[in-house]
């Protein structure tokens, strides 16, 4: 059984932006990190929850869901930020580096653009703290077409929360359950065919 995708973005859901008074979560952490190709005396500051990483891989472990970063952050997400919060390695979609102003040049997510040819017609929740109302158009479309689709928007300010992974989990264990169903009825069909 082919696993529903977890898209996973860091800055604004796992590194929330300081608040305009520069103030983070008392939750998160601050990190310095160097990212590939980075200047060793320009480090970029980032805030992280440690509680993060222990539930993600509570998540991760119950094989519901196929975790891929889909970040900026490219493969730093899984060299840098990842082992800051003890994940496991998983791959990141190889985003290119688009030279936009907003996020949203076409009026959704510029990522999105990238995330729908590499998706086909794979199940997705996918959390991002910059959709917009044409991307959550787009997942109800893709939902009603019977490609199961979430999208999760942490406030970039507070970052991904306890609830957000709970309702991955209540997602994801309803597609397993979903799935479950329609291959013991595909089975059942398969067997009175045979009569």
């Amino acid at each position: 059984m082919l696993l529903p995708y977890l898209l996973l973005d860091i800055d604004g859901v796992l590194a929330p932006f300081p608040a305009a008074d520069g103030s983070t979560p008392s939750t998160h952490i601050r990190h310095s990190v160097l990212p590939a190709g980075r200047n060793p005396d320009d480090p970029v500051p980032i805030w992280l929850n440690p509680t993060h990483g222990s539930l993600l891989a509570a998540l991760l472990a119950g094989d519901l869901v196929a975790p891929v970063w889909c970040t900026s952050w490219r493969r730093d997400a899984a060299t840098v930020v990842g082992p800051l919060l003890r994940l496991p390695e998983f791959p990141h979609l190889d985003l290119p580096r688009p030279q936009i102003t907003t996020s949203h040049p076409s009026g959704y997510l510029w990522k999105r653009d990238h995330v729908e040819p590499w998706l086909g017609e794979s199940a997705v929740v996918w959390v991002d703290d910059d959709f917009t109302d044409l991307d959550h158009a787009w997942a109800s479309e893709r939902t009603a077409r019977g490609h199961p689709t979430l999208l999760i928007q942490p406030d970039p300010y507070i970052g991904l929360q306890r609830a957000h992974l709970v309702a991955v989990q209540e997602w994801a264990s309803l597609q397993a359950t979903a799935k479950g169903s329609l291959e013991t009825e595909h089975q059942g069909q398969a067997g009175q065919s045979r009569l």
